[in-house]
């Protein structure tokens, strides 16, 4: 059972991505997860407020299922089948812990921010209020989100799905190296 606790390689997860989306294409079927934003908006009505949201949210029924299964099988992955620890270059690690996120390397997600403790620091709550605003913000503006375009628009060979994954690498380069450190310095 070891090889199961360690990432995936490559050439054994990318194959997989890469019939998935075969499948997809192969049946018609587009996959990104915050469309399921806007479904789960329709179902629960948001029609009748917005015209953005007046479709046939069954038809993308089957995207729910994949949203669900991801939160589940993340659920399970991190709970029963993983070792916990986390790969993250020396030289990262060190940057990290001088921004003052010690939990990096050992932690999934940075306890100095997403622990139950931190939600109590008011820097902290702008800190992802504002950062969940501008993802949201994004994929909506994007047409889509980073698993949108990236594994299903590229796969499609869409050129507006190329200019997003290029915008969002650019993103996170500016963020992680010009407005990262002005945030946590």
């Amino acid at each position: 059972m070891n090889w199961i606790y360690d990432p995936w390689p490559w050439y054994v997860s990318g194959p997989l991505i890469a019939l998935t989306m075969f499948v997809l294409l192969f049946v018609g079927k587009q996959f990104g997860m915050s469309s399921n934003l806007r479904t789960l908006c329709s179902a629960a009505g948001g029609g009748k407020k917005a015209d953005f949201f007046k479709f046939n949210w069954k038809n993308e029924r089957w995207n729910l299922t994949v949203m669900i299964g991801a939160v589940i099988g993340g659920f399970i992955a991190s709970q029963y089948l993983s070792n916990n620890t986390v790969e993250i270059a020396d030289d990262v690690v060190a940057t990290l812990q001088g921004y003052g996120i010690n939990s990096a390397g050992e932690a999934y997600l940075p306890t100095e921010l997403f622990s139950i403790e931190a939600l109590s620091n008011p820097k902290n709550l702008l800190i992802l209020i504002i950062g969940g605003f501008l993802v949201g913000f994004g994929a909506r503006y994007a047409g889509g989100c980073t698993s949108g375009h990236a594994i299903s628009g590229l796969s499609n060979l869409q050129l507006p799905s190329l200019i997003a994954v290029i915008g969002f690498f650019v993103g996170g380069l500016v963020m992680i190296h010009f407005i990262f450190p002005l945030i946590f310095a």
